[in-house]
């Protein structure tokens, strides 16, 4: 039977972005249904940092949580997919630091409205991502980030992890997520990173 996995992304995440890698390779060998949603770091950490509309600098970290949730509005769940997917690579892979040109290419790449670039520049959808987010918030709390994983009624801040797990290695780990869900009372493993993301 195919299991649904709801996961919610910031595309600037390097942790969200392993950890959406994972999945995707968990649902090569396991029958899963991958549902994307948009979250924002911005919007989560809207009450210490200046205003998108006052700051250049948190208007461009909003620019790929806008653009996601814009591709949505106009695409299908598979568009959203693909559109993390060819962002996450500019921005993860490629170094891409300019998030405007991140954002044109991924577009570009897709074939998809060239005009999503402008929109996310502005706060035209921002009342969509906010109830995107507030829906992913809603299951895990206020002290956790990007990535939310969602399964079989459960819902999780991560696994975070650094490396992407391969084939059946995926599989696995998506088996002991699912195990560790079907605990109604459990809450949270964790240890200190000892190091940052690795995309290769």
């Amino acid at each position: 039977m195919t299991e649904r996995v709801d996961f919610w992304f910031d595309p600037l995440c390097p942790f969200a972005w392993v950890t959406s890698r994972w999945i995707l390779e968990a649902a090569a060998v396991r029958d899963l249904d991958v549902v994307w949603h948009v979250m924002s770091l911005g919007v989560l950490n809207e009450h210490k940092n200046p205003s998108p509309s006052e700051d250049a600098d948190q208007r461009a970290r909003w620019m790929t949580s806008r653009a996601s949730t814009a591709v949505a509005e106009q695409y299908d769940q598979e568009t959203v997919g693909r559109f993390y997917t060819a962002l996450g690579t500019e921005i993860h892979h490629r170094d891409n630091k300019d998030l405007a040109s991140a954002v044109s290419r991924a577009l570009d790449e897709l074939g998809l409205d060239a005009g999503i670039a402008e929109t996310a520049a502005t706060d035209a959808n921002d009342a969509a991502m906010r109830a995107s987010h507030d829906e992913g918030i809603s299951k895990v709390g206020q002290d956790v980030g990007t990535p939310i994983v969602a399964f079989r009624g459960t819902a999780f801040f991560g696994p975070v992890i650094t490396r992407v797990p391969q084939g059946e290695d995926a599989g696995r780990l998506f088996d002991a997520s699912v195990q560790l869900a079907e605990f109604p009372h459990f809450y949270e493993l964790k240890r200190s990173r000892t190091e940052r993301p690795q995309f290769d």
